[in-house]
């Protein structure tokens, strides 16, 4: 396979957890279903469209942090533009604390099926153009983003731990190798979606919150031609 890496950053990110609503959270890196909207937004596929273009049957997608999470808590305005349809009008507003991460900064990997699709997607990075804009959760977070390389991928079974330049799935890990100072984090991200917007899919994801490399034996793994080990969500 080949696999296309580049990174993408903000100012801030907001990946909402779907159980928190009047006082949003956010998940501290970007789900699946969220990785796959960045690349979308890359390629031009509409919101009606791209789940069904993004499938795990079809794309492989992988995230590793490259800065330390933080996070921190915003006011927001929220208006209701539904009554009257000109801003101008408005006079209720509520004002809603949303969680953010700061200064988030990301390393996406993609792999897809249809080489056409891939190629449109390198090429698009390399010249650093997109069709839709890219934000980083929501649509006043913008996001910018530098292409890294593309590289042949085998999945490989290793019998010896890998230091994994990605997060991965808990339960592709069988023993995880405990470092000084590193902070081990797992999360439940929504992992596949229906073009309703269903979740069909979580998964517990396993990441270190200062940005360093885990090792683990794990049972399944994607080796990059640059020597790098990844794994897919």
């Amino acid at each position: 396979m080949r696999v296309a890496a580049f990174d993408v950053w903000g100012d801030y990110a907001h990946f909402r957890k779907i159980y928190t609503t009047t006082s949003p959270l956010t998940y501290s890196i970007p789900p699946r279903t969220a990785l796959i909207g960045l690349v979308s937004a890359i390629l031009g596929y509409r919101k009606e469209d791209y789940l069904k273009q993004m499938g795990k049957d079809k794309a492989s997608i992988g995230v590793g942090l490259l800065a330390e999470v933080k996070k921190t808590r915003l006011a927001e305005n929220l208006i209701d533009t539904d009554k009257t349809g000109r801003f101008n009008l408005i006079k209720n507003r509520t004002q809603i604390r949303f969680e953010m991460l700061r200064n988030p900064r990301f390393r996406v990997y993609f792999s897809h099926i249809d080489t056409d699709t891939q190629r449109a997607l390198v090429e698009l990075l390399k010249e650093h153009k997109c069709v839709f804009t890219l934000c980083l959760g929501l649509s006043e977070l913008l996001a910018d983003y530098k292409y890294v390389g593309e590289y042949d991928g085998s999945i490989i079974y290793p019998k010896e731990p890998v230091r994994l330049a990605s997060s991965i799935l808990e339960n592709q890990v069988e023993e995880l190798i405990f470092e000084k100072d590193y902070q081990y984090i797992t999360e439940t991200l929504p992992l596949d979606m229906a073009p309703d917007r269903t979740v069909l899919e979580y998964g517990s994801v396993l990441f270190e919150r200062g940005a360093k490399q885990l090792q683990a034996r794990v049972r399944s793994c994607t080796q990059l031609s640059d020597g790098s080990a990844i794994a897919f969500l």
